[in-house]
């Protein structure tokens, strides 16, 4: 119940403050907090699940065979990490043609590309310092609209990080999950789930900003909140629904175990850098406001080092 309540507040704060001038996806406070965030989901790929994948995939019991000859473990989390970068690609290549057409006159401002279909000639340009190129209203129909400052390359590019970023939280929750509701040690039970709240939790700020700047439907927005508040819990229960059977110790486990982990490590590393975090510090709004940038530096670190930190007890 710990971890359900600590995932659904998380995702659900940044969703709520759109309507919160503090809390809104333009604000100086939301970036500190985004952040933060990505240094927790960056942190979780870097010191908790790689070291499990790599854990599980050069275990002695699968010495002989391939797994023994060859470093399974950094070609999983490598395949997750390029096939994120081609599904993001192509995803976003897809889109942006759904939207603009083959067609579209191309603009360049500061630096950055963008194109415009005819569509959307009559649309109103806001010049805006928080993001690169123009901003386009209206676009789309989100239930909260596009947030001030964002385009629709940056709407499109936001829907596709929150849908591909709950994907690899997702693996990585019902495994832990599972080992949590598998476990019968409450000495070894009682830390993880204090430390997995705190997870939970920040992973939920960071995954609800993506979808906060998404604007996407109320209902699709429920759907994906509810969805990540409840693998984990969900894992729990198939957890202890298979403790007498399941063998997290077998060669299967510990394969199976291992390459998801490293999958899902790929996928979080590739996120956090790429996606949560190259975005925002290469922005003109950041880049251009010495105080904010390195608080937001500091808050990165923070959030970095406190999750590190957290792999002493889980």
């Amino acid at each position: 119940m710990a971890i359900l309540m600590a995932s659904a507040l998380g995702v659900s704060l940044p969703i709520i403050g759109k309507n919160i001038p503090a809390l809104r996806p333009e604000s100086a406070l939301f970036y500190l907090v985004k952040a933060f965030a990505a240094g927790v989901i960056l942190s979780t790929g870097f010191i908790h699940i790689l070291p499990d994948a790599f854990e599980d995939l050069t275990d002695p019991t699968l010495k002989d065979g391939p797994w023994g000859n060859f470093p399974f473990t950094g070609l999983a989390a490598m395949v997750g990490s390029l096939g994120t970068l081609m599904i993001d690609a192509f995803a976003t290549g897809y889109y942006r043609k759904l939207h603009f057409g083959n067609g579209g006159e191309h603009h360049r401002h500061g630096g950055v590309d963008e194109e415009m279909s005819g569509d959307h000639a009559g649309h109103v340009h806001l010049h805006t310092h928080a993001t690169h190129g123009h901003a386009h209203l209206p676009f789309g129909s989100g239930s909260g609209g596009t947030p001030l400052g964002l385009g629709n390359l940056d709407q499109i590019r936001y829907r596709i990080t929150s849908q591909v970023l709950e994907m690899g939280i997702v693996v990585h929750s019902v495994i832990i999950g599972i080992s949590l509701g598998t476990s019968s040690n409450l000495d070894t039970i009682k830390p993880l789930i204090a430390a997995l709240c705190f997870h939970q939790f920040f992973e939920g700020i960071g995954l609800g900003g993506c979808i906060a700047q998404a604007a996407f439907e109320s209902g699709s927005t429920m759907c994906m909140a509810l969805f990540f508040s409840l693998t984990t819990p969900l894992g729990v229960a198939v957890g202890i629904g298979i403790t007498n059977v399941y063998d997290d110790s077998s060669p299967t486990a510990l394969i199976t175990q291992g390459m998801l982990n490293a999958c899902a490590a790929g996928i979080l590393i590739y996120m956090a850098l790429v996606d949560l975090l190259a975005h925002d510090f290469m922005s003109y709004k950041l880049q251009a406001n010495t105080r904010l940038f390195l608080g937001t530096n500091l808050s990165l670190l923070l959030g970095a080092g406190l999750m590190a930190l957290l792999a002493i007890w889980a």
